[in-house]
């Protein structure tokens, strides 16, 4: 809820509950004892009522205590009763995520959201009373509402209204670690924030009246030209990272070894089958959006090729559009990759719907061209994964965390990535010793034959190798073996 500016009492002792009293202006805001939970919030200084929309500058909730949360789901024409249960189910994990618990659930069927609540007057004074009962600290729809909504909201719940959306970039702004995550957080939240400044006061510098000089300019014009030139200042930084990435996407374009990414919903166990290919000291935890900063490493297959394995951002459900403009440039990756290994938790409620969100956002960031190859995770514990192996021909089910199926799912990693690159014959004289290291550590040879004058071989190599080999490519007129042959080898 909007903070307003706030006098202390004259014999300066702040009411009951109220620690302190931070900040100026429109930035004022009543700073409680959490501890206290028995004080009866009033009007605008409830504890969720923090700042312009509750918690931290640095995020939605506030993180000194876990909050209470009211949920709320709408179903909507097109929805089943079970999937907005199921987004709940979500939603309260999420929740959980960013440092606070669910006390209520509210559902509601709708044929359509209502202009200034989403929900109608008659169902926020049930979500009210229900946030009274279990002395709700915020309440959070699962759902994206607009800046008129939210504020409309706030006004009569008389506590923070915040939606999904909020949640998850909250969660970012805890998570993100790396300089470059922390821009790009920074710069989704600045975007979500913009448009609800309006729901601030208007404070003006200068008083009106006779012999002055009129209304000056309003702390709202204040605070949004302020987000603004921060956000131009972030997207600038932004385009400096990006251009960075350029520069090495070129590098790993002239690099010899294909690029394999791990994509997949969030808390699918991308960080651990990293961990369990590569040992890279990632963070594993089993929570949503454990890690944000994508890791690469190297890789070698079981017929002796090696691939750059990175881990990515997890996905969800209605990903926040202001994140999947932020970090395009770390999704990039993705899009960038030889091939996809699209990694589902088989033991989630709904392993389908998870596989239509990730490929949503592929679509999003134009990725949908790329090679997949699906790979269930955590069978050791899903019923179901024998039924979804039949569904998704061509997928592999392994247990990333017990480690078993990793020696299947990295042979067919090998068969597909064998299957995208050319097969070609080579004759290098006996004295280039370095070709020969060079055909056999930057591909996989086929057949080799010794003559008089050097060696014959056929190797698969990838596009990048196979320009450092062209001046020992034989002809195609002057090949031993036919294309025939080279098909059969496939």
């Amino acid at each position: 809820m909007t903070g307003a500016a706030t006098t202390p009492p004259d014999d300066g002792e702040m009411p009951a509950g109220i620690r302190n009293i931070e900040g100026f202006g429109a930035d004022a805001r009543l700073v409680t004892e959490p501890a206290d939970r028995t004080t009866t919030p009033v009007a605008s200084d409830h504890r969720g009522a923090f700042g312009e929309f509750g918690g931290e500058e640095t995020g939605f909730l506030d993180r000194s205590f876990r909050e209470r949360i009211v949920i709320v789901g709408v179903t909507l024409p097109g929805q089943s009763d079970a999937d907005t249960e199921a987004s709940l189910d979500e939603l309260t994990l999420l929740i959980d995520t960013a440092g606070a618990d669910v006390s209520e659930r509210i559902v509601q069927r709708r044929d359509r959201p209502d202009p200034s609540t989403f929900v109608g007057k008659g169902k926020v004074s049930e979500i009210l009373d229900a946030a009274l009962a279990v002395d709700a600290d915020t309440v959070v729809f699962d759902a994206e509402l607009s800046p008129a909504q939210q504020n409309n909201l706030q006004k009569i719940l008389k506590r923070s209204a915040l939606d999904r959306t909020a949640v998850i970039l909250d969660i970012f702004a805890q998570r993100a670690s790396s300089a470059e995550g922390k821009t790009q957080v920074e710069l989704a939240q600045l975007r979500y924030r913009l448009p609800r400044l309006r729901g601030a006061k208007n404070f003006s510098q200068q008083g009106g009246g006779i012999g002055t000089r009129g209304p000056g300019e309003t702390q709202l014009e204040v605070d949004r030209r302020r987000l603004v030139r921060r956000i131009h200042k972030l997207e600038s930084e932004l385009v400096g990272i990006s251009a960075r990435r350029v520069t090495q996407r070129k590098s790993r374009q002239r690099s010899p070894y294909r690029t394999v990414s791990i994509v997949g919903y969030t808390n699918a166990g991308k960080s651990t089958l990293l961990r369990r290919l590569t040992g890279a000291e990632v963070l594993i935890e089993d929570r949503l959006f454990a890690t944000l900063d994508p890791t690469t490493r190297k890789l070698q297959l079981p017929g002796g090729e090696q691939i750059l394995l990175t881990d990515t951002v997890g996905f969800v459900r209605r990903l926040p559009h202001q994140l999947v403009e932020a970090f395009k440039s770390t999704l990039e990756v993705a899009a960038e990759a030889d091939l996809l290994v699209h990694l589902v938790d088989a033991s989630s409620p709904d392993p389908d719907g998870t596989i239509d969100a990730v490929r949503k956002v592929l679509g999003e960031i134009g990725a949908t061209e790329v090679p997949e190859l699906i790979v269930f995770n955590k069978a050791d514990i899903a019923p179901d994964i024998e039924v979804l192996a039949r569904r998704n021909p061509g997928s592999v089910a392994v247990s990333a965390g017990a480690g078993t199926g990793i020696d299947d799912f990295l042979v067919a990693l090998s068969d597909r990535l064998r299957a995208m690159s050319t097969i070609t014959e080579l004759f290098v004289p006996w004295d280039r010793g370095d070709v020969l290291a060079s055909a056999h550590r930057e591909g996989q040879v086929l057949s080799e034959e010794s003559t008089d004058a050097g060696m014959r071989l056929r190797v698969r190599v990838e596009d990048a190798s196979l320009s450092r080999l062209r001046e020992w490519i034989v002809p195609a007129t002057d090949r031993s073996d036919d294309g025939t042959a080279d098909a059969s080898a496939l």
